[in-house]
């Protein structure tokens, strides 16, 4: 397997000016791939899929609607992005996964019990397989709107982690996984964890990201990165 760097875009939880503006593509059009991990409007996603032309993989976070109005009418999903929920997914090679949702805690759309989100993992331990099969491992990222339990994650309800991603990580080891839901207020928050395998990350607002990835196969082998490194 050949070790190789990319570099990535993460967005999450807020509307961020920088992104949503004619820079984006000075800042960030040397990103490979954009992961939105929830509650973010279509028209947010849709422009950066526009405005950067690349692949732009999302979840749904809890304050999501099914259906979104503006100018060009009711909207059910951001077009030219791609909804990981509930999907083992591959693309150029790297090897993708995602969830949407938190924690039920009120009535409303994607809110799950702890139960369902176990659902949802066990119903990915079939591509998880078949990737190890055909590709020798089972997942090179995760994609979620709701951090795992005990890391990044909160002790009121509408904040706590997902347990059924805390094994995830344990049994099939992404190297990494992006999250958000974890608004971050103050500088010294914790948006970046090391646990057994996988960097966890908050990504809450936006960041680039340099990840090295041990099995990513690029036509253009980059610098090996020991930790994952904020660029703008």
């Amino acid at each position: 397997m050949v070790e190789g760097s990319m570099k990535i875009l993460a967005v999450s939880d807020v509307v961020d000016n920088l992104v949503y503006s004619p820079l984006i593509r000075n800042l960030y059009g040397d990103i490979e791939f954009v992961f939105g991990c929830g509650d973010l409007p279509y028209y947010y996603l849709e422009y950066i899929v526009s405005a950067l032309d690349k692949p732009v993989f999302f979840v749904r976070g809890n304050h999501a609607h099914q259906v979104e109005y503006g100018e060009e009418g009711p909207k059910s999903h951001p077009h030219g992005a791609i909804n990981l929920h509930r999907r083992v997914y591959r693309h150029n090679g790297l090897l993708l996964a995602g969830i949407e949702g938190s924690v039920r805690y009120r009535p409303g759309e994607y809110q799950y019990s702890q139960n369902e989100m176990w659902g949802f993992v066990f119903g990915l331990i079939p591509g998880f397989f078949a990737n190890k099969l055909r590709y020798g491992r089972y997942l090179d990222i995760l994609i979620t709107h709701a951090p795992p339990w005990g890391i990044h994650d909160k002790s009121d309800l509408p904040h706590h982690g997902i347990k059924a991603f805390l094994w995830l990580l344990r049994v099939f080891k992404p190297e990494y996984h992006f999250h958000g839901h974890i608004h971050v207020y103050r500088p010294d928050t914790v948006t970046r964890s090391w646990f057994l395998n996988t960097w966890v990350i908050n990504a809450f607002g936006h960041s680039a990201y340099d990840l090295n990835l041990r099995s990513y196969k690029e036509k253009n082998k980059g610098n090996r990165y020991d930790n994952p490194s904020i660029c703008f």
